[in-house]
């Protein structure tokens, strides 16, 4: 089942890197990339929520 896409270009932006790190193998383990992400996108607690969901239903 597909999710819809979040509403902020910034969470947009962070969920279009944080995908784009996890297809090119970098390796890095999911929780350090949503973090990652929250420092470089400026992103909410409520945001760094919403990654860690978004990406874990997807495995």
């Amino acid at each position: 089942m597909s999710k819809v896409m979040p509403e902020g270009e910034d969470l947009r932006k962070a969920v279009k890197w944080i995908s784009f790190q996890l297809e090119d193998g970098s390796g890095k383990p999911l929780n350090k990339l949503i973090e990652q992400a929250v420092f470089t996108f400026d992103l909410s607690p409520k945001d760094a929520e919403y990654l860690m969901s978004f990406f874990k239903g997807r495995k």
